[in-house]
């Protein structure tokens, strides 16, 4: 079992958190300034993890400057922070609708669309038992979501576009993320880092920018919510450093399927703490969700 899956993990439970602390802040702010919080207050964080990583490998700033000195990494850091500004975005506004459960279902066939753009984009492919895990891992989430053909029809288009959305923005940011740190030909995880901290920066500026000129107001909000940002920051920065670290070691749609564990996560919280039922067919979807990961694993 490689170190990828203690990231992975890590991510699920931050992003687990996070989502939750977004949904209460986005009562109270608009869906951009919500996405600025975790990036802004997210900085810090990766930054200290970064300069740890410097003193752990023993990395010489000029060895750094050469790295990032190189135009496809720039340009896939813009393409993975724009991607995942407007995924966030489309996210948060998920938050408003009725069928939010079923729409952020959609946004989780990011593992699918990770491996076809992959294949399509980065001739990067998928071995035949990668696509069974993808696949089986896809219909357990649209079972733990109790979809069927009468609720389909009865989602807002807008719902389903912000949902589907963010599964194909998301696929680009993790592609692009991974292209980025592999670029960069420094020790993995410290690549992630590099590359984490760079978005980190230009999605603070691009949301600060675009905030500033639409929306002023909103950054006075923001102070008046800074115990949430700041835990959002934090959480959102920790799951970061675990998604990139995983999909810099392993194919983007294989830890994505993994990261499918945290819809599992979620239903049995419900079951043991809140003391909810559950159907047979959350049991079927939690059952093909586990048989995804097993073969994830062969």
């Amino acid at each position: 079992m490689g170190i990828w899956v203690f990231f992975t993990i890590m991510a699920v439970v931050m992003q687990s958190v996070r989502s939750a602390a977004q949904k209460n802040l986005s009562n109270n702010l608009s869906s951009l300034s919500v996405t600025y919080t975790r990036y802004i207050y997210g900085l810090p964080i990766g930054l200290m993890y970064v300069i740890s990583l410097f003193i752990v490998f023993d990395i010489q700033a000029d060895q750094i400057s050469l790295a990032i000195s190189q135009l496809k990494f720039w340009v896939f850091v813009l393409i993975a922070s724009v991607a995942q500004i407007l995924a966030t975005a489309f996210v948060v506004r998920l938050f408003s609708y009725r069928n939010f459960s079923v729409a952020i279902a959609f946004s989780k066939t990011e593992a699918i669309m990770a491996g076809l753009f992959a294949a399509i984009f980065f001739q990067d492919y998928l071995s035949e038992l990668g696509w069974i895990a993808v696949g089986l891992g896809v219909i357990g989430i649209a079972l733990l979501s109790k979809i069927n053909i009468r609720q389909l029809s009865s989602i807002p288009k807008k719902a389903l576009f912000y949902g589907i959305g963010s599964g194909v923005l998301f696929a680009f940011t993790s592609l692009s993320l991974r292209e980025a740190s592999l670029i960069l030909n420094l020790p993995l995880l410290l690549s992630a880092s590099v590359t984490l901290v760079f978005m980190l920066i230009l999605q603070s500026a691009i949301c600060y920018i675009a905030i500033k000129k639409t929306q002023s107001e909103q950054l006075i909000k923001i102070k008046s919510h800074r115990k949430t940002a700041w835990f959002i920051g934090i959480t959102s920065a920790l799951g970061s450093i675990g998604w990139f670290s995983a999909m810099s070691l392993q194919h983007v749609a294989i830890v994505k399927t993994l990261g499918q564990l945290e819809m599992v996560f979620m239903l049995l919280l419900s079951v043991f703490y809140f003391k909810e039922k559950v159907s047979r067919q959350e049991l079927c979807g939690i059952g093909l969700i586990s048989l995804s990961v097993v073969f994830v694993f062969i």
